[in-house]
């Protein structure tokens, strides 16, 4: 049942379920239908990705389920995406290389917290690491959205530039994220 005090974490729930869907529809590679479609859902979990940590902030209802549960999310529609861009891409190595950066630094970091938390320490987010991930939506929502505007001429070359930005945000968060983790690693 839906109370108001699970909303976030119903937002939480439709991000995870959307995302297969987003990237089917990226898939299906149709300018006409399928990128339009897939632009709209993206937007809608980018939206909800935003409002549910706020909401749950402002109304006092951050839930441990919803702590665990938003990061996973996020990674999700992220990796998704990439790989479903991936898949119909024709820019080759300029869209490869940011997104594998991408990719990769999110294992990392999962990877990271993970033993992290086994010795009870956590690594805050950072101002930065917001950044990123708000352009990584805007790059990613830019690339799935270029074919369904094709008047927007250049939007796919923005994306690609947005999406190299992200990946170096990426890198640097990455290794804040590394350096922070390590000194809380005995005999490193």
């Amino acid at each position: 049942m839906m109370s108001i005090d699970s909303i976030p974490n119903w937002m939480t729930v439709l991000r995870i379920v959307v995302t297969p869907v987003i990237a089917i529809m990226i898939w299906i590679d149709d300018a006409s239908y399928g990128y339009l479609v897939a632009f709209i859902l993206f937007t809608i979990a980018s939206i909800t990705d935003y409002l549910d940590g706020m909401l749950a902030r402002q109304m006092k209802i951050e839930s441990g389920f919803g702590e665990m549960l938003d990061p996973i999310a996020d990674k999700m529609l992220i990796g998704a995406v990439l790989l479903a861009l991936a898949s119909v891409q024709t820019s080759g190595w300029v869209f490869l290389v940011p997104a594998l950066l991408i990719i990769s630094r999110e294992f990392m970091i999962s990877g990271l917290r993970e033993y992290l938390a086994k010795i009870s320490f956590t690594v805050p987010v950072t101002r930065l690491a917001k950044w990123k991930t708000t352009v990584q939506i805007l790059a990613l929502g830019t690339l799935i959205g270029a074919p369904a505007f094709p008047s927007l001429i250049y939007a796919h070359d923005i994306g690609l530039m947005l999406l190299w930005v992200a990946a170096l945000l990426t890198l640097q968060t990455g290794m804040g994220y590394i350096i922070a983790g390590l000194r809380q690693v005995p005999n490193r």
